[in-house]
């Protein structure tokens, strides 16, 4: 269930509550690797290989919250805590195995790997969001089902994530993600994207205020229930909802393109031959389709998907899937020719853990010399 829109820039406070499934890192990860000395000259940040502006008002917000809170906790709970690094310029270096800037939470990734590295060091409580830096990355603090409660309070401090069960609540449940050819950064940032839509949008207001609130409840009790039907709609309908507040928004934001929408009439006509709801879809802000199904559908529907859109590249990524047949009934159904360069591929996973600390020396990203190794 999408967050658009905040009602407080700098605190990173959201217009309503959000809902969100952590993917499990055997096959969608950010590696974040943080580094701090006092031989540092300067703050920096590596994304992917390149270096990137550390100025960015999210990463410094990041970052000036961690040490706030670090300070805090020094002061008034364990002077044991080590003061010194505090006041120590600090290293970035993030990759991510997934399409960043496409919408598939590339941000909220790494902000959460970062958040989870200096919590672990400086040893703070809560994730807020001003703390991890991206509203969502709160929410990739913890595995499973999480949920970021908006909050009332003016200072944000009842603004925060809560898990909602476990990722081992519904182990038949499966995710598959179609990675969009040709899906360049999106054209219009998320963070600019939503300003536009607050100041601009009747819809959004009408959905924060009398829509979410409700479905919010709904989908809790389905993920509670493990009801895939009622499951699927709700995602549906909310991720729908959500892009028709972009179009509603002035001028309008276009984050699905022609391949995004005969998915989505691939899930419907899908559904519809089969008599019953056993796939849906969601886009946050871009092309990339994720697509939610119970284990016992997902090797037909990808069948149909690899005829329907023929992969640039041989088979898929991440958990294996049983090869079926497509029958032929099914595809004179569905009713829509083979699709060149559509998706370039496909990523099978399931729900999976939060942030987790990588022991071995050998796969941290930044040398002795806090910069990147080579094979980064």
């Amino acid at each position: 269930m999408v967050t658009w829109g905040k009602r407080n820039e700098e605190l990173i406070l959201p217009i309503n509550s959000s809902l969100s499934v952590t993917l499990h890192q055997d096959q969608l990860k950010t590696t974040t690797t943080v580094a701090s000395s006092r031989s540092f000259q300067e703050d920096r940040i590596w994304l992917n290989g390149k270096e990137e502006d550390i100025t960015h008002p999210r990463i410094q917000s990041c970052l000036r919250e961690i040490r706030r809170l670090a300070r805090k906790r020094r002061n008034e709970v364990d002077p044991s805590l080590d003061s010194t690094g505090l006041s120590h310029k600090v290293h970035i270096c993030s990759v991510n195995n997934f399409p960043t800037a496409a919408g598939l939470a590339s941000s909220a990734a790494g902000f959460a790997c970062l958040g989870k590295s200096q919590k672990n060091k400086t040893r703070t409580s809560n994730m807020l969001s001003p703390v991890c830096g991206s509203g969502s990355a709160c929410r990739s603090m913890y595995g499973g089902f999480v949920q970021w409660i908006m909050g009332q309070r003016d200072d944000g401090k009842d603004s925060l994530a809560q898990q909602v069960e476990p990722e081992s609540h519904w182990p038949e449940l499966r995710i598959l993600v179609l990675v969009v050819s040709h899906a360049e950064r999106k054209p219009v940032g998320s963070t600019s994207g939503m300003q536009t839509s607050v100041q601009t949008s009747c819809l959004l207001k009408h959905r924060a205020t009398s829509v979410v609130p409700g479905r919010m409840g709904e989908m809790i009790d389905a993920i509670r229930r493990k009801d895939f039907a009622s499951f699927a709609e709700l995602t549906m309908r909310d991720s729908n909802q959500f892009h028709a507040t972009c179009l509603d928004t002035f001028p309008p934001i276009f984050y699905l393109n022609s391949v995004s929408q005969q998915i989505i009439s691939l899930v419907h006509r899908y559904n519809r031959h089969c008599g019953e709801t056993r796939v849906s879809y969601t886009f946050d802000a871009g092309p990339n389709a994720v697509i939610f199904s119970l284990q016992q559908h997902v090797p037909e529907f990808l069948q149909l998907v690899q005829h329907v859109f023929p992969p640039e590249t041989n088979g898929g990524q991440g958990l294996p899937v049983k090869s079926t047949s497509l029958p032929e009934e099914l595809k004179q159904a569905i009713g829509l020719e083979p699709i060149s360069k559509g998706i370039r591929y496909v990523i099978s996973t399931k729900a999976g853990p939060g942030p987790c600390v990588v022991e071995d020396p050998a796969q941290h990203l930044l040398g002795s010399d806090g910069l990147p190794e080579k094979t980064v």
